[in-house]
């Protein structure tokens, strides 16, 4: 049964599934859509284009779907959409996208920690952790599984590889390599994720192949294109190692060495 407090604003353009909750004060605009399950708190905002997904955990004050902030935005309909069982803590803000994407996306079963920003056209995937005030400018792409520490800004455009760990109150204005461990001033790679990957059930043969790949690309000396040539001529090409080298195809930035 869906229970709406007395205090909250719902406009009757709002489509709420069964088993929502809206909490005090909160306000739900036109063109929004709710999934069962949701947890909607005090004071939050949702914008028309908001899409919540199932059994999403929205805390006190977080705004969701409120126009880019992009001088080039023409006022199109667009959406921010965040997917399933996703938790978004206090005071988050999440802008919905521009005619780039006309879409920014949350996946599911991430956590959106307190005073967080997700700007227009993000694509985040599955199973990101976000810590405290991570701010990530339009554009930006976070893969599966990524954590990211607090006080970290992210520059337009950047790549985050899925399974990284970048350390809290960095910058990061180049892509960031799948598997990778980066910390540090300025901003490298310092290993792999090895904790998180055996956390997460990677093999240890899989591992021992990463850290050869990221001792060659890394460590070597060499440029990325030759590390590559070296890369295929001496380590085996499981799925693991073929993300790494599709990601580096796909940079547009180049990547923190």
């Amino acid at each position: 049964m869906t229970q709406v407090h007395a205090s909250a604003i719902v406009s009757p353009k709002a489509q709420l599934a069964d088993n929502v909750t809206v909490g005090p004060y909160a306000v739900i605009e036109e063109n929004v859509t709710i999934d069962s399950g949701a947890v909607i708190g005090s004071h939050v905002l949702l914008a028309p284009g908001a899409v919540i997904g199932k059994n999403v955990r929205i805390s006190h004050g977080a705004v969701i779907g409120t126009d880019p902030q992009d001088l080039k935005f023409g006022g199109e309909v667009t959406k921010a959409i965040i997917g399933d069982n996703t938790v978004v803590r206090e005071y988050a803000t999440i802008n919905r996208g521009t005619k780039y994407h006309m879409q920014t996306v949350i996946g599911k079963d991430c956590f959106i920690m307190a005073y967080a920003h997700v700007a227009h056209d993000c694509i985040i995937g599955n199973n990101v952790i976000m810590a405290n005030s991570v701010n990530l400018a339009g554009h930006v792409e976070v893969d599966d599984f990524a954590i990211l520490g607090g006080v970290l800004p992210v520059h337009q455009f950047v790549k985050i590889g899925a399974h990284c760990m970048i350390g809290g109150g960095f910058r990061v204005q180049q892509d960031i390599c799948p598997y990778a461990l980066v910390g540090g001033y300025p901003l490298k790679v310092v290993g792999i994720n090895s904790v998180g990957l055996r956390r997460r059930g990677f093999a240890d043969d899989v591992i021992k192949r990463l850290e050869q790949t990221f001792k060659i690309l890394f460590f070597s000396g060499l440029n990325t294109t030759q590390a590559v040539e070296r890369i295929n001529n001496e380590i085996e090409i499981g799925p693991e190692i073929e993300n790494v080298l599709n990601f580096l195809n796909r940079s547009n930035r180049g990547i923190v060495k």
